[in-house]
């Protein structure tokens, strides 16, 4: 962690919620026990990354952190779509269909400069007073209307690819899985998933690793779902470092 004043920048994990990255700064650092703090810019449970946590007389000045932009490597794994667009969510769909990079990366150059988001459905964004989650794991989501926004990328690029065998990638899905702690159905995911790669006939799966720059806002999860759908292939979330907020980043 390092302290600036009032703006604490921290690393949060895998696993953890932001609150939850707040109460680990605290209970690291007796003397901020009774300080109240709140973070600027959500990350989900299943990304990690950099977290700038709020306190003092930043607090008052929230707006002016959440509407920095930012910058994530992300990786997406092919061959599978789930309902939360990560790996903490159940499996919808699956299937065996290859693309190549240049496929892939003529994919990603087109999606540069500004363009309409939809929120996703497992999302804290709030609709009638409540989070968008909510509607979702209650089966009702036909019966709003999901919000969008206007989101830009300012740079993306390929980073690498990678080929991973069954049995690991099966065995890191459940250790991502197994880190997050509160209600998020991680029992009967990683059932799911265990019973997925039972019946699966494939032996190596693909890993693609992105690097992009972002207006506040962006959403990785969804972006790489409506990349996936573009490419008429499935693909899902696979990991999310989020590298730079701003002017501060990790190696701060």
């Amino acid at each position: 962690m390092e302290k600036r004043s009032d703006l604490h920048l921290i690393n949060k994990e895998i696993g953890e919620t932001p609150n939850e990255a707040i109460l680990r700064l605290k209970e690291g650092n007796p003397e901020y026990k009774n300080v109240t703090m709140t973070y600027a810019g959500r990350l989900d449970p299943m990304a990690e990354g950099l977290l700038l946590i709020l306190s003092g007389e930043n607090l008052k000045v929230k707006e002016k952190f959440l509407h920095l932009p930012k910058t994530y490597e992300f990786e997406v794994l092919w061959g599978f779509e789930t309902d939360t667009l990560d790996l903490l969510g159940k499996v919808l769909k699956t299937e065996n269909i290859s693309i190549s990079e240049k496929e892939m990366k003529g994919a990603i150059n087109d999606s540069l400069g500004k363009f309409i988001q939809t929120y996703p459905a497992y999302s804290s964004k709030p609709v009638s007073g409540k989070a968008l989650f909510r509607w979702a794991r209650e089966g009702r989501l036909d019966q709003i209307e999901i919000p969008t926004h206007e989101v830009e990328i300012f740079d993306i690029e390929f980073v690498e690819r990678r080929i991973v065998g069954k049995d690991e990638l099966l065995k890191t899905i459940l250790k991502k899985i197994s880190l997050v702690s509160g209600d998020f159905r991680q029992d009967e995911i990683k059932e799911k998933w265990k019973d997925v790669f039972s019946n699966t006939e494939s032996s190596d799966f693909t890993i693609d690793k992105i690097k992009v720059s972002v207006s506040s806002g962006f959403y990785v999860r969804q972006f790489v779902s409506d990349l996936a759908h573009k490419l008429k292939i499935s693909g899902v979330t696979f990991s999310i470092n989020r590298i730079k907020v701003g002017d501060y980043t990790l190696q701060n």
